[in-house]
């Protein structure tokens, strides 16, 4: 199949290609087009002309265009899904749950209004704040949820008036190029486009002058290299970037549950999920029968090709980072940490085995880091306070979770961990309502709800006199 860029609602063919490598093979099994800088001009050329009428469309018919959109992708979710599954290396059944995910997302942030704030109505004036859109958006998203994360910034920049420019990962392009083929009818030419390319195209993007905001999601490595591309011409940033996320588990919980949820809540797509649990701290009354527990799950489920309908867990989504997990996982080892690993795995591809670490140091490299792969410590703790200490000493504050039968206690630790987003006895919950953003390192604004939508707008207000 050839790909092409959208631009200015026309298919758009380049001179040179990208190879999409399947990590199942770890060989490419396509290629994908390469935006030069003229081809970033004439999109945010197309993306600027288009504003001033989409800005104009009427809210309801904004909302009307990213149903239909959504209608669109549950349409084709076998065909996407299983394009998702060769080039991000995720089970296949997962793989469609993230196209249906990214098709009800835009469907319920379309029900979200903007709110009008009236700060004054006295007998002689009111005086009301408006939320408007700030123009042409520059989106830039990540490998591991390519889908569901561009239906976020399409969703949250189209429904707020803005138009909007994209570019997925180069190591996961084809799925997104393919879904901006199937929306080229669904929205105004030019209120939609979708760019490919290698690194190089990213931070022409972040610094082009024709951009009024960034979104990004990814590494707070590249989110520092965002902030300061976008300081020349002080663009909006919205940032979701990095997290170390703890999970505190308390002697009274029921040990089969929690094990099950964790497990998910830890491994789920091999450990690529930003607020997936990467510490996991359980008190000394329960580790030995937890970890056992934990260990046995490892060792039961099955890491392999995405399309082999009894696989579990995929592979590592690309080599850079199968090289960086495979050498945290080296290290360890090195350094005489207890490794607790699953079973066997595939030898072709970027596989590597679901790995627990046994209660390492809290100053090791496996502890510190964000691995964003299948590799999770476990570590003891006897006390609350020094639990919630440990938790807390960390660059990131994105997500985090706490598992008791004891729900005062366990909402009284949550209010003690720095954290954009904690959850009770559950993991890896998010609603399109809910604001999600983090503290610390993990970046700053939101996506989701009203809060996420506003971070798209600047207020204006407006002074009426009643005389």
């Amino acid at each position: 199949m050839n790909y092409t860029l959208l631009i200015d609602g026309e298919a758009v063919t380049t001179e040179r290609h990208l190879d999409v490598i399947n990590p199942a093979t770890a060989q490419p099994f396509a290629q994908a087009p390469a935006a030069s800088a003229a081809d970033l001009d004439r999109a945010v050329a197309a993306a600027r002309r288009s504003f001033p009428a989409w800005r104009a469309t009427p809210h309801a018919e904004r909302r009307e265009a990213l149903v239909r959109a959504a209608q669109v992708l549950g349409e084709h979710a076998e065909t996407l899904a299983l394009l998702l599954t060769q080039e991000n290396g995720r089970p296949l059944r997962f793989a469609k749950e993230e196209i249906l995910g990214a098709a009800f997302w835009m469907t319920e942030l379309a029900k979200i209004e903007l709110p009008v704030d009236i700060t004054e109505d006295s007998p002689t004036r009111r005086i009301e704040v408006h939320h408007e859109p700030l123009g042409v958006v520059c989106a830039l998203v990540p490998w591991n949820f390519p889908i569901l994360l561009a239906s976020w910034k399409i969703s949250h920049a189209l429904l707020t008036g803005n138009t909007i420019v994209l570019k997925p990962s180069p190591f996961t392009p084809l799925t997104t190029l393919k879904l901006g083929a199937l929306l080229r009818d669904v929205f105004p030419k030019g209120v939609l486009n979708i760019l490919c390319g290698d690194d190089d195209l990213g931070p022409l993007m972040t610094a082009h002058p024709g951009f009024a905001k960034v979104t990004f999601t990814g590494s707070t490595a590249t989110g520092r290299r965002i902030m300061a591309s976008a300081a020349s011409d002080l663009k909006r940033i919205t940032l979701e970037l990095g997290g170390n996320d703890p999970a505190i588990v308390l002697p009274d919980v029921d040990l089969d549950t929690v094990a099950q949820q964790l497990f998910f809540g830890a491994f789920v797509n091999s450990g690529q999920v930003c607020v997936a649990a990467k510490r996991i701290y359980i008190h000394d009354d329960i580790y030995e029968a937890l970890r056992e527990r934990l260990h046995a799950l490892a060792r039961t489920l099955k890491v392999g090709d995405g399309t082999d309908p009894d696989t579990v867990f995929g592979p590592v989504q690309n080599l850079p980072q199968f090289r960086r997990v495979q050498q945290l996982m080296d290290e360890a080892r090195q350094r005489g940490l207890r490794l607790l690993q699953g079973g066997a795995v595939p030898d072709q591809g970027y596989f590597l085995p679901l790995t627990l670490v046994d209660n390492p140091p809290d100053d090791e490299r496996v502890v510190t880091e964000e691995a964003f792969g299948p590799i999770v410590p476990l570590l003891r703790f006897n006390q609350v306070d020094d639990v919630v200490a440990r938790a807390n000493n960390s660059p990131y504050g994105l997500s985090s979770s706490v598992w008791s039968k004891d729900l005062g206690l366990a909402r009284s630790i949550a209010q003690r961990l720095e954290a954009g987003t904690v959850q009770i006895n559950q993991i890896l919950q998010s609603t399109p309502a809910t604001p999600l953003g983090g503290k610390k390192q993990s970046g700053f604004g939101a996506e989701n709800g009203r809060d996420g939508l506003l971070e798209f707008t600047s207020t204006k207000a407006y002074f009426i006199p009643k005389s």
